[in-house]
């Protein structure tokens, strides 16, 4: 199958990541799966901590969810026309978030490329504040010292993107509050947003330090510009409510403009961006700022996302919460007696591991991360049946179909994987 993709498709992927080229070897072409578990071409299984990168909250082919998604198709695909279920998951979303109006797009690009031109035109400014190693997506301006598809790739900066299209992008070290004072002391008047992942997971998991998110919602008021908190990983991942269940509610800050994706599509192509309805009044048809998409609010997508949302309860959170700490804990058991140096990160349910005894807090201390090391874990781990991100700047993902047996899989392949990394630091 990798020989037939290769011959159509640029590198035989249609997202870099996929291709193992960072760890080596020859992707696994999936044919099905089911609650914790993928089936390849090949008809080998392995317990998923992939999860299709966040969306599977649930689980694969969750019944109600796919009962919902049924009847949804029965009713037609695609309309171009406003739908019942669009305005319910707006509802929903709305319920759970500190947002007061949404507007769908079909990727989480399109949901930071559009809240991004929402803040340009809301206040009049152009300059966007980022952060080395948080990923917004794949629009020019944003690709900036991206994260973990360009570190994964090893890409030298961002060929095709250019100069002008980022000469208005600032990037600063995360969690660096002098670096956000010095820019906004400078630049302050010119500044029309900073975006941030509300916790990083594309260089791995880099949480807050604990006020961090509290002081970007400040200075961005102070000065007039807007704060924009990426929630596409973390929105009703890494809790109920998001990064901002976890300290945004705690800290008492509200972003300007939240950006939602992956688990609000419960696993089909559909994501979203909100804010105040003042803030969102500014979109068109109420207001000058132009956004459109032809299969944004897709129906079938949007019911989808309504029915894992209405399924995620406060004891599927629990379970996540518990499975992760089972997982996290017997990983970092079996690393410590193999002697292999890490550093286990979590924000919520997502987690992943450095292999390195340097605390990840910025994307300099992410990339000290021994890439061979986590090459030979992750291997070792898919032999024992286990599929893992095939790269080192990622983070994991556990489901509610996660049970006893998927759980054993994962601890019975852990002490194999941790001495081939143990192996590989030696090397």
């Amino acid at each position: 199958m990798f020989d037939r993709a290769l011959a159509v498709i640029p590198g035989g992927v249609s997202s870099p990541v996929r291709a193992f080229n960072a760890v080596g070897g020859t992707p696994r072409f999936f044919a099905s799966a089911r609650g914790a578990w993928l089936t390849d071409v090949d008809g080998n299984d392995y317990v998923d901590l992939v999860c299709s990168w966040g969306p599977m909250l649930l689980g694969h082919a969750h019944p109600e969810v796919q009962a919902a998604v049924q009847d949804a198709v029965a009713r037609g695909t695609s309309f171009g026309a406003p739908t019942v279920p669009e305005v319910e998951l707006a509802e929903e979303i709305v319920a759970r978030t500190p947002v007061e109006q949404v507007r769908f797009v079909s990727s989480g690009t399109e949901a930071t490329m559009s809240a991004i031109r929402l803040a340009r035109g809301v206040t009049g400014r152009d300059v966007v504040v980022k952060f080395a190693g948080c990923y917004h997506g794949h629009a020019d301006a944003l690709l900036a010292s991206a994260g973990s598809g360009l570190l994964t790739s090893a890409v030298p900066g961002t060929p095709g993107v250019p100069t002008s299209s980022t000469e208005l992008t600032i990037v600063l070290p995360y969690n660096d509050r002098a670096a956000v004072e010095a820019t906004f002391a400078e630049h302050g008047d010119r500044i029309a947003c900073l975006i941030t992942e509300a916790a990083p997971g594309n260089m791995g998991v880099v949480p807050p330090e604990p006020g961090f998110n509290a002081f970007l919602a400040e200075i961005c008021r102070r000065h007039g510009a807007l704060f924009v908190s990426d929630e596409v990983m973390t929105g009703f991942r890494a809790s109920r409510q998001g990064q901002w269940g976890l300290d945004g509610a705690r800290e008492g800050w509200v972003p300007d403009l939240m950006t939602f994706g992956k688990v609000m599509g419960g696993g089909l192509p559909a994501a979203a961006f909100g804010g105040s309805a003042d803030v969102m009044g500014h979109l068109s048809p109420s207001g000058p700022v132009y956004q459109a998409g032809t299969l944004s609010g897709n129906p079938v997508a949007t019911t989808a996302g309504l029915a894992t949302l209405r399924l995620a309860t406060d004891e599927v959170y629990a379970h996540l919460d518990a499975v992760a700490d089972t997982i996290r804990t017997a990983a970092s058991d079996a690393l410590d007696g193999a002697g292999v140096a890490h550093r286990v990160q979590c924000t919520g349910t997502m987690f992943s591991i450095f292999f390195s005894d340097t605390p990840a807090r910025d994307f300099a201390t992410a990339s000290t991360t021994d890439v061979a090391a986590y090459a030979a874990f992750f291997h070792a781990m898919l032999d024992g049946g286990v599929y893992l991100p095939p790269s080192a700047y990622e983070a994991w993902f556990v489901s509610a179909a996660h049970d006893d047996r998927a759980v054993q899989t994962v601890l019975d392949a852990l002490p194999a994987a941790a001495r081939a990394a143990a192996h590989a630091q030696e090397a």
